[in-house]
């Protein structure tokens, strides 16, 4: 047979290989979409954070690989990215453009952190992430307000984070600056507001203790064998109860306890200063009697 009389059948090979090589392209997601600064999703523009403030707020948040961190807003997923490849975190992004999360999935593909990371195309008003003990965000101050009663319902001792925009009357802990960028980050706190006997602080009865409570921050007094005082830094660190007092002789004591929800449970240490021996330390428990 000679060549002229081969070449049909050459061509009808290699345009069989091409069609099924153009079948299989078509089940591929597309690699060639870039996002662009400033585009518009469902509430906010895509602007990503910058690779150091990033890193400041993992940071200052004691990102580790016991973590689980949910960033709401993913979009490219450099946050989830940098806590798994960084910190070793196991993360997992909320974006609702489909095109943007498919993207941030290839993107911790390609940094070899696919099997730490994983991106949801989902509403950040929809899906649950109560589980996450690190959220970070950089959304608008009324997106972080109706998002707040959520995060506050969150575990105490869930660390959050956000770029420029802060939680309205919650304080944080912390101001991050990185160059001319700003981050904040805040633990959400245990709810102790109320009324409660604790076991420990006097040589009497048990004492009362009074809190009012605004986020973090603490006020209140407590009623020590007959004796009522204001009590002095009271403040919650995540589940942490802190605050100091001033005993029957004259002495400064310094109370940090656990809270766990009705119960609290730790320690009171004190005096501190010119003294010969070490502070003595008593271990203290209490309970709420009433909200």
């Amino acid at each position: 047979m000679t060549f002229e009389h081969r070449m049909p059948k050459f061509f009808s090979t290699c345009l069989f290989a091409a069609l099924l090589l153009l079948q299989g392209c078509s089940h591929l997601t597309p690699e060639t979409y870039a996002p662009k600064l400033g585009q518009m999703g469902k509430d906010v523009m895509w602007l990503p954070t910058r690779d150091e403030l990033v890193t400041q707020l993992l940071k200052a948040a004691g990102v580790t690989a016991d973590d689980e961190l949910v960033d709401l807003g993913a979009g490219d997923g450099k946050i989830p990215i940098a806590a798994a490849a960084q910190f070793g975190a196991r993360a997992w992004g909320i974006e609702y453009n489909k095109d943007l999360a498919a993207l941030a999935q290839r993107n911790a593909q390609r940094a070899g952190v696919a099997d730490r990371v994983r991106i949801v195309h989902g509403d950040i008003f929809q899906e649950d992430f109560s589980k996450a003990t690190v959220v970070t965000m950089y959304l608008l101050e009324e997106l972080n307000a109706q998002l707040r009663p959520t995060i506050l319902a969150m575990r105490p001792g869930t660390r959050v984070l956000s770029n420029t925009f802060s939680m309205g009357d919650w304080e944080p802990d912390q101001v991050i600056r990185a160059g001319s960028n700003t981050g904040y980050f805040w633990t959400v706190p245990a709810l102790v507001q109320g009324q409660w006997t604790v076991q420990g602080l006097g040589t009497g009865k048990p004492a009362a203790l009074s809190l009012a409570q605004k986020h973090q921050r603490l006020g209140g007094s407590l009623n020590l064998d007959g004796q009522v005082q204001t009590l002095l830094g009271a403040r919650m660190d995540g589940a942490d109860l802190h605050f100091s007092f001033v005993n029957a002789e004259g002495q400064l004591k310094s109370v940090k306890a656990q809270v766990n929800g009705p119960t609290l449970e730790g320690e009171v240490t004190g005096p501190y200063g010119m003294v010969e021996l070490p502070p003595e330390v008593v271990k203290i428990s209490g309970r709420r009697l009433s909200d």
